[in-house]
């Protein structure tokens, strides 16, 4: 299972065809970033996952992270890779360069993200958190935060972590329980957080905690949270790792999946109070802690697409080498050569390729919005936050099943684990549940993002569908894609109206409501994908077999997962009414 390469033709078709990256540099005066230097990027990018990540994916899966004593004591070669992460500078990749970073765009930060996540999901969950350290402190700290700790985060000499969750405040914030004081000029922080990711290692000399506490005077509910940044070790007057605070990871968490990936239960003030530094202002913590959620987020979706695409190409290349029955002449056959694998190889082909465009599609909107002008960026800031839920929600989804539809092409070899494939099931299963679940997108994307704007960003995106629809109808009235994009347009235009009549009932369709929308702009994506690999066929430049396939997968998509939107906006119309009929006891009524 250690085979891997980097759909290097798909990602520079999407970049630089469905994106327009070359085009934006250009307006940007961004003289020497382009295609071409994006395609070296990702070569030297799939060059270190395949040097340090293949091989460690197997031995983190066989030999988990392990707490001795009050430390925790990463797989054993990972320390090796992440000193070279750092060595070859992939952590300050599109970070600021006012605090040492290359100040590249996101793009190409999500692009390598989905590289060293195929490659090894449980190392890049660790680089991932500082990137949204770095978002969180670069956004909200004081100059006095940035100058402490920007540069070393951005560097990779130290890590970040994020820290919401406790044992009685799940996705429920506003129970969170841990305290800050200020005491003698100091901030103390004490209580406990589960599920920190990365919590805790040997592999940098400090980690960088952002953590959501309470004040003593702090108001009911979550505008009474404030977020504070908690290093493991206390900085002296140079700004080294000094002191060690008053932190500790409890214990692990024995995981399904991601088992090279350390799940710590955090302990802060067992001592008389960790210290911690306030970020921006009281109490304003948890919207704070939202600029490094929002990043995870999307990250989180970049996770889903990349071990979707490992389990793909794991399934094609077993698919191509089992020998499995006879044809009419007696000839043997490989499963590749039927039907039904092939259906499932080509719904792992195309569901990738879609989550890919729509991916990259949201990453890029941060670069758009970075480039624009104040005017312009609250308008991207509304795509970016709309499109956040349905990237994450959707993406996380959609690996579900195609992993599963990776292990199905294995058949019995699939269930065992030495095949490797079970591992990607296994790590996957999590994707759809921290940064948030599924639920928590799905009304995130129905209440945050469509109600409480009257669907003004969702009929936004509404009109450049229909732009793309009325391309496609130019090139061929009788274009299938063109009638199968307006179809599921219309399926969208009707659930929202349908949730503007019915608020009330957003809880109930919200999940169906976000899937709809997933399915749709994976779609519309594709679809433009068919416009652009048309255009370059027809200008006869590329890869015409690369070409043709993609015009083949865009309509298998259509047919193929498109068509769910009927299906979604079905259920929507349902609402309520069964889904809360039940007493809770009637739930019971089968056993009682």
């Amino acid at each position: 299972m250690s085979n891997y390469q980097h759909p290097y033709k798909e990602a520079n078709f999407v970049i630089g065809h469905l994106l327009h990256f070359d085009q934006f540099c250009e307006a940007h005066s961004w003289d020497e970033i382009n295609t071409d230097f994006t395609a070296v990027v990702l070569a030297e990018a799939e060059k270190f996952a395949v040097n340090y990540l293949l091989e460690l994916n197997r031995q983190g899966d066989l030999q988990a992270a392990s707490l001795q004593g009050d430390k925790v004591c990463e797989t054993p070669g990972f320390a090796r890779a992440y000193q070279q992460f750092i060595a070859q500078g992939w952590p300050s990749l599109s970070a600021t360069e006012a605090y040492g970073g290359q100040g590249l765009p996101n793009l190409l930060s999500v692009a390598c993200n989905e590289i060293w996540q195929s490659a090894n999901l449980a190392f890049s969950l660790c680089p991932l958190l500082g990137q949204g350290a770095i978002t969180a402190i670069a956004e909200h700290g004081s100059e006095t935060l940035k100058q402490q700790f920007l540069a070393k985060l951005i560097s990779g000499e130290w890590t970040g972590t994020m820290n919401l969750t406790e044992a009685g405040a799940g996705s429920d914030l506003a129970a969170i329980k841990t305290r800050a004081e200020y005491i003698d000029g100091e901030y103390k922080i004490s209580g406990q957080k589960i599920f920190i990711t990365w919590g805790d290692h040997q592999m940098t000399d400090n980690i960088i905690h952002l953590v959501l506490a309470r004040l003593p005077d702090a108001p009911v509910g979550v505008k009474g949270i404030s977020l504070f940044v908690v290093p493991k070790f206390l900085l002296d007057a140079q700004g080294n790792p000094a002191a060690e605070n008053d932190l500790r990871c409890l214990s692990l968490e024995h995981k399904m999946g991601i088992h090279g990936s350390p799940t710590c239960v955090m302990s802060y003030g067992d001592k008389g109070g960790a210290i911690g530094y306030l970020v921006g202002e009281k109490h304003h913590g948890l919207g704070y802690m939202f600029s490094m959620m929002n990043h995870a987020r999307q990250g989180v979706a970049v996770q889903g697409l990349g071990i979707s695409e490992r389990a793909y190409q794991a399934a094609l290349e077993y698919a191509g080498n089992r020998v499995q029955g006879r044809d009419k002449a007696g000839n043997s056959m490989r499963i590749i050569e039927f039907a039904d694998v092939r259906r499932m190889l080509m719904m792992m082909k195309s569901g990738t390729e879609a989550m890919r465009a729509l991916c990259y599609y949201a990453g890029f909107k941060t670069d758009q919005k970075a480039a624009a002008t104040e005017r312009q960026k609250s308008a991207l800031q509304a795509q970016i936050s709309f499109l956040t839920p349905i990237v994450k929600g959707w993406c996380t989804e959609l690996t579900q099943e195609l992993v599963s539809l990776a292990m199905q092409v294995y058949g019995g070899a699939g269930y065992i684990e030495e095949t490797g494939v079970a591992q990607h099931v296994r790590d996957a299963r999590i994707l759809t549940i921290y940064e948030g679940t599924t639920g928590i997108q799905a009304l995130d994307l129905t209440h945050r993002k469509t109600l409480s704007d009257k669907a003004l960003q969702a009929r936004q995106i509404f009109k450049e569908i229909q732009q793309t629809i009325d391309d496609l109808a130019v090139l061929d009235q009788r274009c299938y894609l063109s009638r199968a994009l307006a179809d599921a347009l219309g399926d969208a235009q009707e659930a929202v109206s349908w949730l503007l009549e019915n608020p009330d009932q957003g809880g109930s369709v919200a999940a169906n409501y976000l899937q709809l929308w997933g399915y749709l702009m994976g779609g519309w994506l594709m679809a433009k994908s068919h416009l652009a690999a048309r255009q370059q066929l027809q200008l006869d430049a590329g890869d015409s077999d690369y070409l043709n396939a993609k015009l083949v997968t865009c309509k298998f998509y259509t047919q193929h997962f498109l068509v769910r939107t009927q299906a979604c906006l079905a259920s929507i119309r349902a609402g309520s009414d069964t889904i809360m009929a039940l007493s809770e006891q009637q739930f019971f009524s089968h056993v009682n």
